[in-house]
């Protein structure tokens, strides 16, 4: 492997990255990148299967007995309007699950990651002497959605395909790029998203005492549920409940009759998770009952994302490898983080260990210490902010060394 100054991007993965970036595509209308996946994998040799679980696709390469080791790329993007100013920033719309027209880009990173999997792809195959084994390649879809991984898996994954005996993977982060960082054991929180419809009574908005209020009921549903986590759980539990969105009313002097508001919830252990969303429903319904409400509040699930646990072992055979070439300083342990994946149920669906780590992806200039005491963390543009898109160099080739390092650690070499 070379060293990581002598790593330069592959002009044709630039090419390639750049058009995913301003062609993104929510989760399950991912067929352009489907396509494009499909096509580079069949030029590199790979056995190809498209439309695995609506729009994901596996390329499998076979290169003599051994273990099999499933890398796995998400491929769509966020309904968020892009403002990076970059000469090739999405402009792109389409219409979500709801029959909206919305803005989409690339905000969290799964562009560079099916670019650094099309990399690592044509690496293993250009050089089938220093593995053995089977490489299993999934391009995943929707997991924005949380429902990408399981879709697959639904779609007979481990039985159409080799069962491996380990999965691999990566996430771009806002660390300098040429840092890598891996958690062992639970690593990524369990995430529930939920949408709450709060009914009132509309009238006009002189006329006050005709109404049950939905804004106001909302408001103090929203207030106190920013109790939840610091009032009712352990102050030694990782959990975060954020309201992201509220929707009420279309004019100033209306009182509208339904208030929506959508909320996320992260956690870690399932009895912390039971207690928030216990409180979310009881909140819910008392704010409802106390302001008159004429129906019964009602609380949907959007999504939901299991907690992704890091294999100790595996993860750490994978971190020691890239740490040769890259350097052990290069190396961090960014703890438990309250963000969530679905790249776990590959793992537990197929009994496999997971080894999954970020990718540095922001200009190291910006950083001093460049470890997660670093400041700039919290100020550089981070995944799912419009601002948010990774330097290209060195970010995509060492993205595309770090999966083809970490395969070849599985797949053991020629005797």
């Amino acid at each position: 492997m070379p060293a990581p100054s002598d790593l330069t991007a592959d002009p044709t993965l630039i090419a390639l990255y750049k058009d995913l970036h301003q062609h993104p595509e929510l989760g399950f209308q991912e067929h352009r990148t489907a396509g494009i996946v499909a096509e580079r994998l069949t030029a590199s040799g790979f056995e190809v299967t498209t439309g695995v679980g609506g729009t994901g696709v596996v390329g499998i390469l076979t290169n003599g007995s051994g273990p099999t080791a499933l890398l796995r790329a998400d491929m769509d993007a966020l309904p968020i309007r892009e403002d990076t100013g970059l000469d090739y920033a999405s402009t792109a719309t389409a219409t979500d699950g709801n029959g909206a027209t919305v803005p989409v880009a690339h905000a969290c990173g799964h562009d560079l990651h099916t670019t650094c999997l099309l990399g690592a792809a044509k690496v293993l195959a250009d050089d089938r002497s220093s593995w053995t084994g089977t490489a299993m390649l999934v391009f995943q879809p929707a997991e924005e959605l949380g429902a990408g991984a399981q879709a697959m898996v639904d779609d007979n994954l481990f039985d159409r395909f080799p069962k491996p005996d380990i999965v691999l993977g990566q996430h771009v982060s806002p660390l300098p790029a040429g840092r890598i960082a891996g958690h062992p054991g639970p690593s990524y929180a369990a995430s529930d998203s939920l949408r709450v419809r709060l009914v009132g009574r509309g009238a006009h908005g002189s006329m006050p005492e005709a109404s049950v209020d939905p804004i106001v009921m909302a408001a103090g549903t929203i207030l106190r549920l920013q109790t939840v986590i610091s009032r009712e759980i352990p102050s030694t539990a990782t959990a975060v409940l954020t309201v992201g969105s509220i929707h009420s009313g279309d004019a100033a002097n209306v009182i509208p009759g339904v208030a929506e508001i959508q909320l996320n919830i992260r956690s870690y252990d399932t009895g912390v998770r039971r207690r928030i969303l216990d409180a979310v429903e009881r909140i819910v319904r008392g704010e409802a009952e106390t302001a008159g409400a004429p129906e019964d509040p009602t609380i949907t699930e959007i999504e939901r994302f299991p907690v992704v646990t890091n294999d100790p072992e595996a993860l750490s055979k994978s971190l020691d490898a890239m740490a040769t070439w890259l350097g052990p300083d290069s190396i961090l342990d960014p703890g438990a983080g309250a963000g969530s994946e679905d790249v776990g149920i590959l793992a537990t669906s197929s009994g496999a260990p997971l080894s999954y780590w970020l990718l540095g992806g922001a200009d190291p200039s910006l950083f001093t210490t460049g470890d997660m005491t670093d400041p700039a963390l919290l100020k550089v543009p981070s995944n799912h902010s419009p601002r948010y898109a990774p330097v290209i160099e060195p970010t995509l080739p060492i993205g595309v060394a770090a999966l083809a390092t970490a395969a070849r650690t599985w797949l053991p070499p020629a005797l």
